[in-house]
């Protein structure tokens, strides 16, 4: 808010209008003077007395010098007349200076009024703005509800609690129809505004929905693994005629299953990359919902979705924790587990056709999955990403190597000393060595960095060991 000097509220407008009254006095006298010069320039005896001077005879110097009342009667004529001009230019001009003055002081004032009246719009817009934003907070928030069904001016409605109420319609938004969005009031429950359909909204909450960068190049030592989802999950969406002609329908999805960090979730991304697709990745525990039915919408939602952005790769993460297998148990939440799990095996084999969505599952567990999930025509091919050998570790160092400094590194000795390491933990290794180089302040990788980042790695993995066999 600007600053300014505080004024009482007549204090200003008064000075304006005594040095406006004292502007027309002196502009007045001013006038006044002026005239009354001319006027006596224009006389006669004004002339006689500046320009005519008669000389006097002896007999006149004689009569002025016996009767000085007589000689001085011109004289004093003439001097009173010089006075009277002087004064009357002296006034002039002080008339002149202080009608400047006072027109500095109008324009000064006129400023100071502008730029009040400049700040008093300002600070009553903010007043306004200010006003509006508090009365908006005071008014009661309103509920959100779907429209179950609609009769006249009535309808009934499903708040997110899973509670109905039969409600009334204001006229102003009658055209409403069932699966639509309205909004309510808290104390009546009537339906006084509609709002945007947020069926999809929900699951977006859940749902990562980007274009992977990751490509092919950087997946090393899966060249079987990369194979076979090409041709369950790349070529269908970029071939779909060739599936016409032969005769047959395309795979719907393809599980992976392996032991952790071993590519799964890399493999899926490089074929979303690959084909240009949208990538729509969830984790199967965020499926799961506290109240009934809510799992099973966010299902349904997550595949409307997926029709709606195709062609899409829908990954679905630790597919275990929704699609294990069903046991016959009471509890509540086991049985909204089952909800939703039959809600998606409906979506993969239901009469919906799923078009250009592929759906990729990943799992660490496939012991424990329910035999509907896998069988086929729901996740088609199952493919197992296993630890890689040798030939595929030596891929994955120059994968994670490529952007590296190295100097005097055999990566074939790294190699030797990784058995049994997973993708993962040989990026974790590279990332290590790194670190070696960082704390000596070098800027390149040597043979002792992988070396001792091999030993750390080991190391950690045997005391993990120790503590699962004493745990």
């Amino acid at each position: 808010m600007p600053q300014f000097a505080l004024h009482s509220s007549n204090s200003l407008p008064s000075q304006i209008l005594s040095s406006e009254k004292k502007y027309t006095t002196f502009k007045k006298n001013l006038l006044f003077s002026s005239t009354m010069e001319k006027q006596q320039e224009k006389s006669p005896a004004y002339a006689d007395a500046v320009e005519f001077k008669p000389s006097l005879s002896p007999l006149q110097n004689s009569i002025a010098i016996e009767n000085p009342l007589a000689s001085q009667t011109p004289t004093s004529t003439e001097n009173s007349t010089e006075n009277t001009t002087e004064k009357t230019t002296e006034s002039t001009k002080l008339l002149y200076t202080s009608l400047i003055r006072l027109e500095e002081e109008n324009k000064v004032l006129g400023s100071n009024l502008i730029r009040i009246e400049e700040e008093n719009v300002m600070l009553r817009e903010m007043f306004n703005n200010t006003n509006n934003e508090l009365t908006a907070l005071k008014k009661p928030a309103l509920l959100v509800g779907d429209v179950v069904s609609v009769e006249d001016d009535k309808a009934i409605i499903k708040l997110p609690n899973g509670n109905k109420f039969y409600s009334y319609v204001l006229k102003e938004v009658r055209a409403i129809k069932p699966g639509d969005s309205v909004l309510l009031d808290q104390k009546a429950l009537n339906v006084v505004g509609t709002t945007a359909n947020n069926s999809v909204f929900d699951v977006e909450k859940y749902v990562i929905i980007e274009k992977p960068s990751e490509s092919w190049k950087e997946v090393g030592g899966l060249k079987k693994e990369i194979q076979e989802v090409k041709e369950v999950i790349e070529l269908p969406l970029k071939k779909p005629k060739l599936f016409e002609k032969v005769g047959i329908s395309p795979p719907k999805g393809v599980l992976l299953y392996g032991p952790p960090g071993t590519g799964k979730t890399l493999l899926a991304k490089a074929v979303a990359h690959s084909t240009n697709a949208t990538f729509i990745q969830v984790v199967g525990s965020e499926l799961v919902q506290k109240f009934i039915g809510e799992g099973a919408k966010l299902v349904k939602e997550m595949f409307e979705l997926a029709r709606s952005k195709s062609p899409s790769i829908v990954f679905i993460d630790e597919i275990d924790a929704l699609a294990a297998m069903r046991v016959d148990l009471g509890t509540s939440g086991e049985r909204e587990v089952n909800r939703t799990f039959m809600q998606l095996l409906s979506e993969l084999d239901g009469f919906k056709p799923l078009d250009n969505v592929k759906i990729i599952g990943a799992t660490n567990r496939i012991d424990i999955l329910d035999p509907a999930i896998i069988r086929p025509g729901r996740l088609d091919r199952l493919i197992e990403v296993g630890m890689p050998d040798e030939e595929g570790r030596e891929e994955v160092f120059k994968v994670h190597t490529r952007k590296m400094s190295l100097k005097n590194v055999n990566l074939t000795q790294v190699v030797n000393l990784t058995e049994g390491f997973s993708g993962a933990e040989m990026k974790a290794i590279c990332t290590e060595a790194g670190f070696f180089a960082i704390r000596d302040d070098r800027e390149y990788v040597t043979q002792a960095d992988f070396s001792q980042a091999v030993e750390k790695l080991k190391m950690l993995e045997e005391d993990e060991d120790v503590g699962r066999f004493f745990g």
